[in-house]
């Protein structure tokens, strides 16, 4: 009977959830349903198997629609059916083409169209027409009597009651950007588009029992057969399952000797154990195509980084899929591989943003486009920009929707609406909105893809599934994420520089030196870290500093404990009290000491809470595995976490634990959802933060260079180029002779690139670069413009941001030259056209036309963004008057006034839901200050962004940190040109 039903993956049109449509339908008396998604296979697995808990029978297909237009619902027959319906769905969405009248399936398929579409004598066998409970009336004209068999029930099911068909409503407006008053029929489902009961739909046919019949007859003829348990992924990466065992097996033995020597037991047990389980599990495909796709990475000259649970892993060490030792880290073996886990390890492999579209173009030619996708994600609605929506939608102006968005209590002149808007914001609060890409998430099937899901083709050119990482883990294909950072950018470019300006070769591999060397150890301890990877934030210096932090172990530990899971609950705090003090607590239970006494008795990684849900309250591998899976986010709701949750507090009661001891185990171990790290992840972190480390170490400025060549990390262009300064760089604004399109450096020469000038059009800096290596330097401004033919306001632009100084004139004159050439030459492109002859032009006598260095910052400031003096010589207030960063040990516990420039902020809620900031500036010096705002200071003095402030405040320490308490501070403005 219901042949044609919608979830909210029907995207801006339907209204149930997909378990919520199933539980409806059961409640109404369904004994099988249709889903058919608008153009969407997204959630057909969900609802196959919200159908079979249910018991009843799910129907698999989509409604297709060009626009607004319905042509055909299609329901698929059996599994051939669901690649076909895929298949057709994926040519035409990829490629953009409207959908056909017909649709071009002839086997395995059903297509239900509307009624008066066509006669059903034209229709092929597997061709029907729908009739909906509303159009019985319309069955006398349309053919049911002499073509019985091709007419069907088709009532479709979009929304529950009057409630969730105004939501529709608001929904279709939305999406097509409209008041709620301007909606047309064609753009809403019809109004009895609902559920009807089984009885009523009887009555309503009861003079075309036939249509019953034939309705029946097709969901008899619907079956499916897929188990969920089995891995879907690409099994066999050679020519057999046992060829990839041999391979794998002499690849990681290869790879043993390589990085353990020939002599070293324990990792030849501990590889020969994890090839026996890799193997009894099914995994060696997963290991070798991950193997396969680094050593492409690697004749590629990329770099890439290792992390995930497979890090856990001395195969994927030996494999060098992983830059991590397990065995020097003593990495729990079970968080890789158990006999439990039905999933395979997770890896996740970074690459520079410039190399990862390249690897991923690797995979869909090297494994087929029918096998290969990108993972799609949901981005779904959240409550603000909900708010946001609904408000246009009601016509309310701009001022009234901040209003209610900034304060949902706020009292609007026409308080209906504003209920209105309340309540279907809260009913539409994470509905999903469209289809996105997960950040690195691939799929490698063995089964063409399309029997599982429908692609997409996304800008970005790759495609993409209609189903999200839930989706694919619930039909059992897994993700290899391949991911990109901008960290990998700044070492390899880093190492290019060092060899093109040192004409040295930097070995970025031999971490193992990296990690004993005294100075790489004291930039860590000093937390001179700006730059790279992971380590640069405010927070992570702090820590870093409070940790004192100088070696590869301890770093681990802090690329951890710096979690939001961790620092928010209070064990970041108490970790670092027991590092400095660590016979100064007591464990919570002597089995704590057992399990955690690396961590002082703190949970810290994922790990370590499996090792307590196995150890301390008796969860078995496979419980502890979910338990996992909960806390780091990977599954959509909570309802495996509280399952968890309710066997660890029984486990705990039978052990004779206190209650309170258990509640605050488990208090730890909640507080990791969402947030945690395995201990394999963060090792993976704390290479590559000393692979950048070493690089600014030893090579600061072609360091500093290459992260401002790769326009990423935590803090702005502006702070990379004072390090640079700090370096030992002399940094020039860009030339038209000297800078290229990046930034460059010649022994300590710095020119910023031409990619920083605000406004300046890319094609333009093409041709400059291009003229000038072919024909040499610009010799003066009139050679530029015959050479380049650049336009007057480019030009100009160039010539504000000080790029044509090598003429010796100043910018004032220089633009009254650049203004009269121009026209002077289109004065002479005029005159040609007249005389054989061009005449000579007249000199002229310019006045003394003077310039200061204050016009240069504000052009800098301007065109780059920043100043590239001393940022202090702007300010108008006498620096030494303020006491300096340097200086707060000898203030301690007093009040001091500082003059800082700022650089970023962090902005928290209290546990009272005020806010407060975290500030981060320089001083004079050059030094770092960081400041705390707490809220009633917040509120009276509010950080306005960049710019100068005089800050007053008390200096604090902790752990050797210095910080100081804001309590007032006011906004400085720049000196007056002169």
């Amino acid at each position: 009977m219901y042949l044609n039903c919608k979830t909210y993956f029907s995207f801006r049109y339907g209204t149930f959830a997909t378990d919520e449509l199933v539980n409806y339908g059961v409640e109404m008396g369904a004994a099988a349903m249709a889903i058919t998604n608008i153009n969407s296979t997204a959630d057909t697995w969900d609802f196959y198997d919200s159908c079979k808990q249910a018991g009843i029978r799910p129907l698999l297909g989509v409604e297709i629609r060009n626009e607004d237009q319905f042509m055909y619902v299609l329901v698929a027959m059996n599994m051939n059916g669901v690649q076909k319906i895929n298949l057709f769905l994926s040519q035409h969405l990829q490629y953009k083409t409207s959908f056909p009248e017909r649709a071009s399936i002839t086997n395995d398929v059903w297509v239900v169209y509307a009624l008066g579409t066509f006669s059903p004598d034209e229709l092929a066998a597997n061709e029907l027409i729908g009739v909906q409970v509303s159009e019985v009336n319309k069955l006398m004209n349309a053919g049911c009597i002499a073509h019985p068999t091709k007419f069907v029930v088709r009532q479709p099911v979009t929304y529950k009651d009057a409630t969730s068909y105004n939501l529709h409503r608001l929904l279709r407006a939305i999406d097509k950007n409209i008041l709620l008053s301007k909606q047309e029929a064609t753009h809403i489902a019809g109004n009895k588009e609902t559920f009807i009961a089984p009885a009523k739909i009887l009555e309503a046919f009861q003079k075309y029992p036939q249509i019953i019949t034939n309705t029946l007859q097709v969901v008899d003829t619907c079956s499916y057969e897929i188990d969920f348990n089995k891995d879907k992924n690409k099994k066999v990466y050679s020519a057999t399952l046992e060829d990839d065992r041999i391979l794998l097996e002499k690849l990681a033995i290869d790879g043993m000797r390589y990085r353990f020597g020939t002599r070293n037991k324990e990792a030849q047990r501990r590889v020969a154990k994890e090839l026996e389980i890799i193997n009894k599990l099914g995994f060696n495909a997963y290991f070798l195509i991950t193997w396969d796709v680094i050593r492409y990475a690697q004749s590629r000259g990329f770099f890439h980084v290792g992390r995930g649970s497979g890090a856990n892993s001395v195969v994927a060490y030996c494999l060098q899929i992983t830059d991590v030792n397990p065995i020097e880290l003593d990495l729990y073996f079970e968080r890789f591989l158990n006999p439990y886990r039905t999933s395979p390890p997770d890896f996740d492999i970074d690459f520079s943003w410039q190399d990862r579209d390249e690897v991923i173009d690797y995979i869909f030619k090297r494994y087929g486009k029918e096998h290969v996708a990108l993972l799609g994600m949901f981005s779904t609605f959240q409550y603000n920009a909900v708010l946001r929506e609904l408000g246009k939608v009601f016509g309310l102006p701009k001022h009234e929707v901040d209003a209610i968005a900034n304060n949902p209590n706020a009292t609007l002149l026409d308080d209906k609406i504003q209920r209105l808007i309340l309540k279907y914001g809260n009913l539409m609060r994470n509905f999903p909105n469209y289809t996105s890409i997960h950040p690195g998430g691939m799929l490698i099937s063995e089964e063409p893809i399309y029997q599982y899901t429908a692609l997409e083709m996304p800008p970005k050119g790759f495609a993409t599934t209609q189903i999200d990482m839930f989706g694919a883990e619930k039909v059992g294909l897994y993700k290899l994420d391949i991911l990109s950072q901008r960290g990998l950018g700044h070492i390899k470019d880093a190492i290019q520089l060092v060899r093109q300006n040192k004409e040295i070769s930097v070995d970025i591999h031999a971490v193992e030196k990296m990690k004993k060397d005294a100075k790489v150890a004291e930039q860590i301890r000093r937390a001179d870290t700006i730059g790279c990877f992971y380590i640069e934030s405010p927070a992570m210096r702090q820590l870093l500093k409070k940790l004192r932090c100088d070696s590869y172990i301890t770093l681990v530990a802090a690329s951890s404990i710096i979690r939001p899971g961790v620092s928010q609950s209070g064990m970041m705090r108490q970790y670092i009290e027991r590092f400095h003090h660590p016979d100064g607590f007591e464990y919570l239970h002597p089995k704590m000491k057992e399990l955690l006494e690396e961590t002082y008795g703190v949970m810290v990684y994922q790990e370590d809470v499996i090792k307590v849900a196995h150890h301390f309250a008796g969860l078995d591998m496979g419980e502890a595995d979910v338990l996992r899976r909960a806390m780091s986010g990977k599954y959509r709701g909570r309802k495996e976490f509280e399952k968890i949750r309710d066997q660890f507090f029984d486990n705990c009661k039978q052990f004779g634990y206190a209650d309170e001891l258990t509640k605050e185990v488990w208090r730890q171990i909640e507080s990791f959802g969402g947030y945690s790290f395995s201990k394999a992840h963060s090792a993976s972190f704390a290479v590559e933060s000393y692979q950048s480390l070493f690089l600014k170490t030893y090579y600061p400025m072609e360091f500093m260079v290459a992260v401002i060549n790769n326009f990423g990390g935590f803090y702005s262009t502006e702070l990379y180029v004072h390090e640079l300064r700090r370096a030992g760089a002399i940094v020039h604004a860009p030339c038209v002779n000297n800078s290229d399109e990046l930034t460059n450096i010649e022994s300590n020469q710095v020119y910023l690139g031409f990619v920083h000038i605000k406004s300046i059009e890319k094609d333009v800096i093409q041709q400059l670069l291009q003229e000038r290596n072919n024909n040499g330097w610009y010799q003066s401004l009139e050679d530029l413009v015959k050479r380049t033919g650049i336009g007057q306001e480019q030009l100009n632009t160039l010539i504000r941001v000080g790029a044509l100084r090598f003429t010796g004139k100043n910018k004032k004159e220089l633009l009254w030259h650049a203004n009269f050439f121009h026209k002077r030459v289109q004065h002479t492109a005029v005159a040609k056209a007249t005389t054989l002859f061009e005449e000579p032009a007249k000199d002229f006598q310019l006045p003394v036309l003077y310039h200061s260095a204050m016009e240069d910052a504000l052009d800098e400031l301007e065109l780059l963004g920043f100043p590239l003096c001393d940022p202090f010589s702007l300010v108008d207030a006498d620096t030494n008057a303020f006491v300096k960063a340097s200086q707060f040990e000898a203030h301690l516990g007093k009040q001091v006034d500082v003059l800082v420039y700022y650089i970023t902020e962090k902005p928290v809620r209290t546990k009272k839901g005020d806010v407060m900031y975290f500030g981060t500036f320089i001083d004079s010096n050059g030094d770092w200050v960081d400041t705390v705002h707490f809220p009633d200071v917040a509120v009276k003095h509010r950080l306005t962004g960049r710019g100068y402030y005089h800050i007053r405040g008390k200096v604090v320490e902790e752990f050797g940190v210095y910080t100081l308490e804001a309590v007032w501070m006011k906004k400085l403005g720049l000196k007056q040109v002169v």
